[in-house]
Formats: C-alpha cells, sequence, structure tokens
C-alpha cells in the first residue's frame, strides 16, 4: 500500500468499531500509534502535526479515536470516560492486534506516541504487547497514571514535557525513576502544557522523530 495522504480507515474490534486514519510512506520503517489525550480525538491540530513529521522520516503513522461517537459524546458532558486509563489501554492493544493482523501493516515494528492521559494508556499497551513494541514517546503526558505497569515496560521510553509545565514535570520524574526499561526525559524550553509557543511542537516532534527512527526498524535495515 502507498499511502501519502491521510487515508481513513474503519477498525472494527470485537465490541466496537472505531474511526481512524492510517498513512504508510513508501518503505516504513516501523509504525507509531498516536493515544490522544484528554477530550481530543484523531483530528488533534498537535498529533496531527507529529504524525506529518513522522511520515516525512519513514514512518507510518495511525491516529484513530479511542472513543466512538456516542461515547464522545457522553465523555464531553461527563468528562469521566477520558480518564478511564484502563477503558483507553484495552482500546489501544485491540487496535495494536488489528494492525499485526492487517496485512499493510503486519511485518512494521511498533511505537505508541501518547499525549496527556493517552500516554499512560501507550505505556499499559507497552506493556501487554512488549515483544511487538519498539518505542514510546510521550508528549505533555500523564505518565505516572500508568504507576501499575511501568515496571513492566520493555521498550526505549522518551518523556517529553514543557519546561513551563511544572505540575506535569514532577510527574514525569516520579514515572522515569520507576521505569526499567531504557528511558529519558526531554524537557523544551518554553514550552508550556499544549506546546502553543513558537517552535516548541516542532522540537517535541524533532525528538519523537530521533527517538523512533532510532529504534525502529533496525532489523530490517541492517538486512
Amino acid at each position: 500500500m502507498n499511502q501519502t495522504e491521510e487515508n481513513h480507515v474503519t477498525i472494527n474490534l470485537e465490541k466496537v468499531t472505531l474511526e481512524g486514519n492510517l498513512d504508510i510512506p513508501d518503505s516504513a520503517k516501523g509504525i507509531v500509534i498516536f493515544a490522544h489525550g484528554s477530550g481530543s480525538s484523531r483530528f488533534s491540530p498537535r498529533n496531527r502535526f507529529v504524525a506529518d513529521y513522522l511520515q516525512k522520516q519513514g514512518l507510518a503513522t495511525l491516529l484513530f479515536d479511542l472513543l466512538t461517537r456516542e461515547e464522545d459524546e457522553i465523555d464531553r458532558l461527563t468528562a469521566h470516560l477520558r480518564f478511564n486509563i484502563e477503558l483507553l489501554a484495552e482500546r489501544l492493544v485491540a487496535v495494536t492486534d488489528w494492525i499485526s493482523m492487517n496485512p499493510d501493516t503486519s511485518e512494521l515494528d511498533i511505537g505508541y506516541f501518547g499525549a496527556s492521559t493517552g500516554a499512560a494508556a501507550a505505556l499499559y499497551a507497552a506493556s501487554e504487547r512488549a515483544e511487538r513494541t519498539k518505542a514510546v514517546v510521550s508528549r505533555g503526558g500523564r505518565p505516572d497514571l500508568a504507576d501499575r505497569v511501568l515496571g513492566d515496560v520493555k521498550a526505549p521510553t522518551l518523556l517529553i514535557v514543557g519546561s513551563m509545565d511544572s505540575a506535569v514535570i514532577d510527574m514525569n520524574k516520579w514515572a522515569l525513576e520507576r521505569l526499567n526499561s531504557e528511558k529519558e526525559m526531554k524537557l523544551v524550553s518554553g514550552a508550556t502544557h499544549l506546546f502553543e509557543e513558537p517552535g516548541t511542537l516542532e522540537e517535541a516532534a524533532r525528538l519523537a522523530g530521533e527517538w523512533f527512527v532510532k529504534y525502529m526498524g533496525r532489523n530490517k535495515l541492517e538486512k
């Protein structure tokens, strides 16, 4: 499959059907599955920006809605599903299995990019699918919410935090200490939680791209 722009996919899981956008550049080194944050969706402009950058680095990307349309409508009123980390992780694991069975992506190394609460879901999924997961990146994430599985994550993990996001810095430091995998934390100078300041999202994307390229597709490149 040769894809150079957004391509809509319908992901049929056992209990629900989710919507996503799957992009696979030529000679993809791996695929990065995005887990968006609180109250967001596959249309998040920040995640789409990062996905576009990763595609230029030769990585396939999947942005998908963790919640169904009906669930999203409920969550906009109650805001309780977005913090149900176990539910989000369960969906992410199921989508990972879908990627593993999809003929176009089954041979690709898998990485996760999680933002806000999505970072916790990504770490849960990485611990449950350790044999397939090659790298994890969190941007402004809440890895502390994955406290029960941090010690089980085997994939190299990068935590990216804005230097002005003091509360989240402390949460990430706490999680970093409990990760047993190869790990690193990077502060993006001048960035707040949403990386809205000029140049900060670009820097986060660059850091993420370097991390994923370093750890994904290495066996394929060596052949």
